[in-house]
């Protein structure tokens, strides 16, 4: 029984990593048409949407007090504050330099929950983040190639600081069903989002272009719906350090995403991080502690 837990543990890993790993190219092609903000707020409305008719499907209760509370200030920092930062940073950084400074959040994440007593701190998790952080910036090459506008930089470590401890909080807020846990927590983050992107005078217009319309689904539907309830799945199981580790395998695949479809130079440093990336998820994600 517990083997079987395990393997489901690990699909449940594998399928988040796989369809969390063609957002930040979605995002690159949004926001060559929508303002960063109008972008983040339609496709996060949208997935609110898509997660409310959802639980009305299954027949989910509404979240009350504590949990209410909980989930609201969970989508604040994971979709809200979290994808307005990396909304902005991907207008002028590639999506693969983005996931590199993303693959940052396991040791983000173990650093706070340790913090916050949650975790025991485990010396091969922050060996495990160290080479897959390396692994990554090998396969990239692209913090070691021009030049990284601060701000830029700036916004997307932010979303990793955010995203990690929106991990350590979801592990210790109240338990609430994955579906019910996005939808009242992506509708919270939209409304912020729009009312962001009011004040920051964006153009509000919808996507005229078929490859943005693209974009938009896939963000919608695969990248926020899918994903996020596999993710909040994935830290119910393995806790919140073990699980931002799909933050370091999707690096691999947006890479090669960003190869085709946006132009990203792609080198052999693929073959020389993926292992490092590899051996950095084995040691910080998959070994029992």
């Amino acid at each position: 029984m517990r083997r079987s837990g395990s393997r489901m543990a690990l699909a449940t890993f594998t399928a988040a990593c796989l369809l969390g790993s063609g957002n930040a190219v979605g995002v690159r092609f949004s926001n060559r048409e929508l303002d960063p903000l109008w972008g983040a707020a339609l496709r996060f409305g949208a997935a609110a949407v898509v997660l409310l008719v959802v639980m009305a499907a299954m027949r989910l209760k509404w979240p009350r007090g504590r949990a209410l509370a909980g989930a609201l200030l969970f989508g604040v920092l994971n979709f809200g504050v979290t994808f307005a930062l990396a909304y902005y940073a991907l207008v002028r950084i590639h999506a693969g330099l983005g996931q590199t400074i993303l693959s940052l959040v396991p040791l983000v994440a173990l650093l706070l929950s340790v913090a916050q007593r949650q975790e025991r701190f485990r010396p091969l998790a922050a060996v495990g983040t160290v080479l897959a952080v390396a692994g990554v910036a090998v396969v990239s090459r692209a913090p070691l190639q021009g030049s990284v506008p601060v701000l830029s930089f700036l916004a997307m470590l932010g979303a990793v600081f955010s995203f990690a401890e929106a991990a350590v909080l979801v592990h210790r807020l109240p338990k609430v069903h994955p579906v019910t846990m996005n939808a009242v927590g992506m509708t919270g983050a939209a409304v912020l989002l729009f009312a962001g992107s009011a004040a920051a005078g964006d153009d509000r217009v919808l996507p005229e272009g078929t490859a943005t319309w693209w974009a938009l689904a896939y963000l919608v539907l695969a990248g926020s719906v899918a994903t996020f309830v596999l993710y909040l799945l994935v830290i119910k199981n393995w806790g919140p350090s073990r699980a931002a580790y799909v933050f370091v395998v999707i690096p691999v695949i947006t890479i090669l995403l960003s190869a085709r479809l946006d132009d990203e130079p792609l080198t052999g440093g693929l073959l020389l991080g993926t292992p490092l990336i590899l051996l950095g998820v084995y040691l910080g994600a998959l070994r029992k502690p």
